[in-house]
């Protein structure tokens, strides 16, 4: 069975359409939609598996150098976007429309 991975991206301070940061109510709906797409895609059974991730500001970064392990504090470039998620969907070839859930993923 093929997988697909969704990715979800995040702009630090992103504003809204009208320039705003997103209200209670705009955020209350976007869970809705996100939950809606859940729901769907396990109803098709495309869903396998998703992940929020935490800002960059939380990761440390892991690499080997000189066979020693080293670590650090942030991400490894500096970027206004990341990726805030991702979901693993398997869905069948009749169910393949990538860019519908691809659009109601980054909304």
């Amino acid at each position: 069975m093929t997988q697909y991975l969704l990715s979800v991206h995040s702009v630090d301070g992103e504003p809204d359409e009208a320039g705003e940061p997103m209200t209670d109510e705009q955020m209350r709906q976007t869970y809705q939609q996100v939950m809606a797409l859940q729901t769907e895609m396990k109803s098709t059974g495309a869903w396998v598996f998703c992940g929020r991730l935490h800002e960059p500001a939380t990761a440390t970064v892991v690499r080997m150098s000189g066979g020693e392990r080293l670590t650090t504090d942030g991400p490894f470039a500096e970027s206004r976007e990341h990726l805030g998620g991702f979901y693993i969907v398997a869905p069948t070839p009749a169910e393949r429309d990538f860019l519908r859930l691809g659009g109601r993923a980054a909304r």
